[in-house]
């Protein structure tokens, strides 16, 4: 079956608290009726009348009960990708009289390398408004665009003053945490590490997001599947890297398509950020054209002699048409990637959270944490940068910590 049309146009985008992606509810004032993890199910919500509970109709979706106080119910999040949220939606498919009129969006970034906070915790936590509260309609997709440039890591859905919501999508552009792209050999493609797809040139049964996402495909209906084509074209699609990279290995994965396979496959690579990627000299191969097997994961080791270059983005040609399960793109973050990774993040993230997610790494202390942050915003400019790193090192106790200074460099790339 064709995909729906978006709700809105940032639908198109990944959906960052998905459970597909790795989210979680991890807390609701009330469930009574139906259970707050229904929020994020991938799945479109579905309704079978007079199938009745202990406590009535049961509805796929959060649905608390009457209130008969003053007040309002919510539910908190903990997005799978964290990321620059710029849409969400809070379906209400199926709700007729029961409804909330109105609802309000609030966010926080709260990021720890250990153990992640409780909901308790989160009630403390810096809450940063991206939904007013507002209006809501019954049995429909509410769209609400989102204007912050923020990083964050949870949401919470505000429902006034009760009433039932079936799924809440949170739509945006993952951004990685830089203390984490330390790590060599990562997938640099993948959602939850910050790469996404700019565009492709069919998405008529499902969305090319599918072929970046965590972990093996189930079903067909995980993966990427094209109509098929009566011409003498291709399909592809282009994917922005996490960051600028050198690249070791690809792998193209057709697990789950048997008779839709693509035949063939070829990758080609530029970088954006020193040439035009609209100017077909800008891009060479990776990978030529290969003939692909049905149902099977196809891995392929580069030739470091023959591809040197760095690449920020990656083009993936299938032959003619069909689907694909997964497409990876392993590699190492180049310096300057990491630096662009780090100025990103910093200048995303709110400040109250980047003082908190700073201050001990490798010895650094608040006060020399707070001079790089007032440093902000970084941008593009590596000196900028560069000059706010150098004064953090000459602080006590870094200032003559090769240890301390070779963490601090690998962590932002200069």
């Amino acid at each position: 079956m064709q995909t729906a049309p978006p709700a809105a146009p940032f639908a198109v985008l990944p959906d960052l608290a998905s459970r597909q992606s790795g989210g979680s509810v991890v807390g609701a004032n009330d469930e009574l009726f139906a259970e707050r993890e229904n929020l994020i199910n991938p799945a479109p919500a579905e309704f079978r009348p007079y199938t009745f509970g202990p406590k009535g109709q049961i509805m796929d979706g959060w649905e608390t009960r009457r209130r008969r106080e003053t007040g309002y119910d919510w539910a908190v999040v903990r997005l799978g990708t964290a990321g620059v949220i710029r849409g969400v939606i809070v379906d209400t498919a199926f709700f007729i009289g029961n409804y909330p009129p109105f609802c309000s969006v609030e966010a926080a970034a709260v990021e720890p390398l250990g153990a992640q906070p409780t909901a308790v915790e989160l009630a403390e936590a810096d809450w940063h408004e991206i939904v007013p509260r507002s209006a809501l309609k019954g049995d429909t997709a509410n769209p609400f665009e989102v204007a912050s440039e923020l990083r964050f890591t949870h949401v919470r859905l505000n429902i006034f003053p009760d009433g039932g919501v079936a799924r809440l999508r949170v739509h945006g552009e993952a951004l990685p945490d830089p203390r984490w792209a330390l790590d060599t050999d990562r997938d640099l493609a993948a959602l939850e590490n910050g790469g996404r797809v700019l565009d492709c040139s069919n998405r008529f049964y499902s969305s090319p997001d599918n072929i970046l996402r965590s972990g093996p495909a189930r079903v067909m209906g995980e993966g990427w599947e094209t109509s098929r084509r009566r011409d003498d074209g291709n399909d592809w699609a282009v994917v922005q890297l996490a960051a600028q990279a050198e690249i070791d290995r690809i792998e193209i994965d057709t697990t789950c398509f048997v008779g839709n396979a693509a035949g063939s496959a070829r990758v080609t690579g530029c970088d954006a950020t020193a040439a035009d990627p609209e100017h077909p000299d800008s891009w060479f191969e990776l990978l030529p054209r290969t003939r692909l097997e049905p149902d099977t994961v196809h891995r392929f080791r580069l030739d470091r002699t023959a591809v040197r270059r760095p690449v920020s983005r990656v083009r993936l040609d299938i032959f003619p048409d069909g689907g694909l399960a997964r497409f990876r793109v392993h590699g190492s973050p180049t310096a300057a990637g990491r630096a662009a990774i780090f100025r990103t993040w910093a200048d995303r993230l709110p400040e109250t959270a980047l003082l908190q997610q700073l201050t001990g790494f490798a010895g650094a202390e608040a006060d020399a944490v707070a001079q790089l942050v007032a440093a902000r915003p970084f941008g593009s400019d590596d000196k900028a940068l560069t000059a706010a790193v150098a004064r953090l090192l000459a602080s006590a106790p870094l200032a003559g910590d090769e240890r301390a200074a070779a963490a601090w460099r690998a962590l932002t790339g200069v």
